[in-house]
């Protein structure tokens, strides 16, 4: 009766890398065992895609001194918060308890 469908997806979504260009090495071989082996050919290495991150003395204190700045707020906010839910939960309580005397008191008149 109730079947699920398996979702077909037929072209990839989101991101995509291209697939990594392997340059082929040949072999060399050697026919006469006097000739020199020919120096190895050496590529050199590909650059890196981004460059390296330095970090100096400055932006190290610069990072703590945002980061510490980013918890602090953050932390600030956490508490207001607590503080509002705490001061409503409160305030909900005492107007109940004056809502429930209300009610005895009328019903104490009759």
């Amino acid at each position: 009766m109730l079947r699920p469908k398996v979702p077909t997806m037929p072209q990839p979504t989101g991101l995509v890398t291209p697939p990594a260009v392997v340059e082929p090495t040949a072999a060399i071989q050697q026919h006469t065992p006097q000739a020199p082996a020919p120096a190895p050919v050496v590529s050199p290495a590909p650059a890196p895609a981004r460059p390296t991150v330095q970090l100096t003395p400055g932006a190290v204190i610069a990072l703590v001194g945002s980061g510490t700045a980013v918890v602090l707020v953050v932390g600030a906010v956490l508490v207001s918060m607590l503080l509002a839910v705490a001061i409503t939960g409160a305030c909900v309580a005492i107007c109940a308890l004056v809502i429930r005397s209300l009610i005895a008191s009328e019903g104490k008149r009759r």
